[in-house]
């Protein structure tokens, strides 16, 4: 660790143990004992923080707080960057990050949204260690005073952790102030649409060609995310024979066997898929043809296909292609197979597919399950209890007549039910007529009442040990 070293004159020196045989020496010059055992804390520390990756706030302030002469000679041991070194820009730390990430395209273009909101907020020659908690806290604020999505804040805020934690473990700042800053739920279910099977259907007659309803199909029907995998379908993926598709995904191609899944030919996606077959070229690889250019917008083109359509365009209109398709197949078939076809997990899939249409609603007001009634008013006190089968039994009936119509289970065990007596200051035999309890004792007595007894005294009988 460190050893602190008084040479003659009072002069101190800290020696700190780095490597096997790599002993530095920093020089304190004259300071009273007690000054340079707090120093000999602070370096300590600094080599701990060697190990542990992160000097604690107390020290870091230490060392920001020290003369360039001494702060120089730390940094010469390797325990802390220079400060010419040390004066990290905002910009310089984003360049960093994005020359190091690999992610897709579409996930670097949300990045860069991140990048462009904080240097508008902080400028981009902010230094990282003016950049406190606070000033994360008030970025936060500010994006919702532009009145942005709160999905939308959520996402750049973990984009803005991520970015610093890194900046932390390249050693350009000491601590990362986005680390506490409440995120939010980056689920926005007011944007959450269900097109409906006739919604969609007068959108495939209002498509323009074949491969424009294949791709509207392949979203609606498919579950398929547009337009990569759609333009990653060719026709070796398709087995006519065995009613499947090989969907290549690069999304999840990073998932441990995510690269590619296989997905049913419903019913409804046939007939697309073989008139696009039909009019293909001859040695054609992909299915989609027409509409493979960069600068080719489907979102536009959809767009005007659902105003010739009639249709109002709804919120993301590729998304709730694919998240009213799982939805409806989650209605027929286990989560797990669903997810498996689709390509997600099912915690994504409640998060931000599955939805609740008013089509549910209408089932739960329809659909009322009939339940068990009784009908105390007979003199008997039989009670109606509705079978499986919907046949109706009443419990005087005898157990082995009352049987459910289809399965012939037995509906009840009691073969007898007597109504319960009409007052306490009654008789149990003015209550209760024998004539229904079968045969009797000829020796059987009606018990009298004991109200009018008086209860044995205490003593009558030995207490039992305590």
């Amino acid at each position: 660790m460190a050893t602190l070293i008084t040479d003659p004159g009072g002069f101190r020196r800290v020696q700190v143990q780095l490597r096997r045989n790599y002993r530095p020496t920093i020089r304190l010059g004259k300071m009273a004992l007690r000054d340079a055992k707090t120093v000999l804390l602070r370096i300590e520390a600094l080599v701990t923080a060697r190990t542990t990756g992160g000097i604690d706030p107390e020290t870091a302030r230490w060392l920001n707080g020290l003369d360039d002469v001494m702060h120089e000679r730390i940094a010469k041991t390797g325990l802390a960057p220079s400060r010419e070194r040390a004066r990290v820009t905002l910009a310089r730390l984003l360049d960093a990050f994005f020359e190091t990430i690999e992610v897709k395209p579409q996930t670097a273009v949300v990045y860069g949204q991140t990048r462009k909101s904080l240097e508008e907020y902080f400028g981009a020659d902010r230094l990282l260690d003016d950049i406190g908690t606070l000033d994360a806290d008030r970025w936060r604020q500010w994006m919702r005073s532009k009145q942005l999505a709160d999905a939308t804040i959520a996402k750049r805020v973990k984009t803005a952790r991520q970015v610093f934690r890194q900046g932390v473990r390249w050693k350009m700042l000491t601590e990362n102030p986005f680390a506490d800053v409440k995120s939010g739920c980056q689920t926005n279910r007011a944007r959450m649409f269900f097109i409906t099977q006739a919604d969609a259907e007068a959108v495939l007659a209002a498509c323009p060609d074949a491969q424009w309803r294949l791709i509207f199909g392949l979203s609606r029907y498919g579950g398929m995310r547009c337009p990569s995998e759609h333009l990653l379908l060719r026709w070796q993926d398709i087995d006519w024979a065995g009613g499947r598709m090989l969907v290549t995904s690069p999304k999840t191609e990073g998932n441990p066997g995510g690269g590619s899944r296989q997905v049913p030919i419903f019913p409804e996606l046939r007939p697309l898929l073989m008139e696009v077959f039909e009019q293909a070229d001859e040695g054609s690889e992909y299915v989609i043809t027409r509409y493979r250019q960069r600068n080719c917008n489907l979102r536009t083109q959809l767009l005007r296909i659902l105003a010739r359509a009639g249709l109002k365009p709804w919120p993301k209109l590729f998304h709730n292609l694919r998240s009213s398709r799982q939805t409806e197949l989650e209605e027929r078939f286990p989560t797990h197979v669903v997810c498996s076809w689709l390509g997600n997990s099912p915690a994504v899939a409640r998060a931000h597919y599955l939805q609740v249409r008013d089509t549910d609603f209408q089932k739960a007001i329809a659909a009322e399950p009939k339940v068990a009634t009784a009908d105390l008013s007979g003199a008997s006190g039989a009670a109606e209890v509705v079978g499986a089968g919907g046949v109706l039994a009443t419990a005087a009936t005898p157990a082995n007549e009352r049987c459910d119509a289809e399965s012939g289970a037995q509906v009840a065990q009691n073969p007898t039910q007597h109504a319960a007596a009409r007052s306490r200051n009654q008789s149990q035999i003015a209550s209760q007529a024998f004539a229904d309890c079968g045969v009797t004792r000829d020796a059987a007595k009606p018990c009298d009442s004991l109200r009018e007894r008086e209860v044995t005294p205490r003593g009558f009988e030995p207490l039992s040990p305590g």
